[in-house]
């Protein structure tokens, strides 16, 4: 399902009447992240989080970090719940081998850069990382989870959405209250283009007192050509229509758009429609990469995807984080 359109507005009569059930929510998460953790791992576990539900852009930023300690000569793993996959794991993700499905979409990308785990008890995850030589542990998600000690926690936020209407969930999009949140994190990274940058500053710079991070996602330089190709777009990621600006940006003609439901299932009867209205319109399928992982293999050839990069404004502040942890 899509999120609320009142999370994301100024907070309203919606927001007044589910606060009580915020509050309460609010409550629960909060007694769930004082516990104390159940390992301390002996590498350092570095957690790629959000306080807000949804996407905001944690899967390129776990990209960009198992390339930025492979340049430093690191070996990091990745560990991940797996969300919508059938293994409980700890399972390695082959990517030759696994689905979807059974292991989630998100890590499915991952394992193209890197050792990936999925495992729904994420201690038991990271055991299986350390005892596979990682050097390093990303923990996909997992800030509001306190089954391992983090030495590392950056939050990501979409610069363009920011907190929404500031409230937790159901009567907004936070998981738990912003302070609290940027209280238990090392770094902040917000991420999208100049003016979404700028709101974001103007909005919430005074209330956050830990060092930030500003990065942007940019398609990959593959040779395609998009400008003047006439494409029926669909993406089920966090925010699809930043997928689908893009293509604009990019010069595509874009005929239509569909947005998905987070990590929705691509079924074979709801791929034959998106097929069909494709054929009819002359139009060449477009999706993301997270998208299309989720797609048959067979399905999948038939189906464009535009790769895209995070790219930092300034790696120092992460690099120095880095290096304090030996990496």
């Amino acid at each position: 399902m899509r999120p609320p359109r009142f999370w994301y507005r100024p907070p309203g009569w919606q927001a007044a009447l589910l606060s009580p059930l915020a509050a309460l929510y609010a409550r629960e998460t909060a007694k769930r992240v004082a516990r104390p953790p159940e390992m301390r791992a002996s590498v350092p576990v570095i957690c790629v989080g959000n306080i807000n539900a949804g996407g905001t852009g944690k899967t390129p930023t776990v990209t960009a970090l198992v390339q930025r300690l492979g340049l430093r000569g690191r070996a990091a793993h990745v560990v991940s719940r797996g969300y919508g996959g059938s293994l409980e794991g700890p399972v390695q993700v082959d990517e030759r081998r696994h689905s979807a499905d059974q292991v989630g979409d998100e890590p499915l990308l991952h394992a193209a850069f890197g050792s990936t785990w999925v495992a729904r008890d994420r201690a038991a995850g990271v055991a299986a990382a350390v005892e596979a030589g990682a050097e390093a542990v990303i923990l996909d998600d997992g800030f509001q989870n306190p089954a391992v000690a983090k030495d590392l926690s950056l939050l990501v936020a979409d610069a363009t959405v920011a907190f929404g209407n500031n409230r937790v969930i159901p009567a907004g999009p936070l998981r738990e209250p912003v302070q609290a949140g940027l209280a238990r994190a090392d770094l902040l990274l917000t991420i999208g283009g100049p003016e979404a940058q700028a709101r974001f500053a103007a909005d919430w710079d005074r209330q956050v007192h830990i060092p930030q991070l500003r990065g942007a996602l940019h398609p990959l330089q593959t040779g395609m050509v998009w400008q003047n190709l006439r494409v029926l777009a669909f993406a089920g990621i966090g925010n699809p229509e930043k997928f689908f600006a893009t293509l604009r940006d990019l010069g595509a003609n874009v005929h239509a758009t569909h947005a998905l439901s987070d990590h929705q299932p691509l079924t074979s009867a709801l791929f034959a429609r998106l097929k069909r209205e494709a054929q009819q319109a002359n139009a060449q399928l477009v999706t993301t990469e997270k998208d299309a992982v989720r797609l048959s293999m067979e399905d999948r050839r038939q189906v464009l995807t535009v790769p895209v990069r995070l790219e930092l404004d300034d790696w120092a502040p992460l690099d120095a984080r880095l290096e304090a942890l030996g990496l």
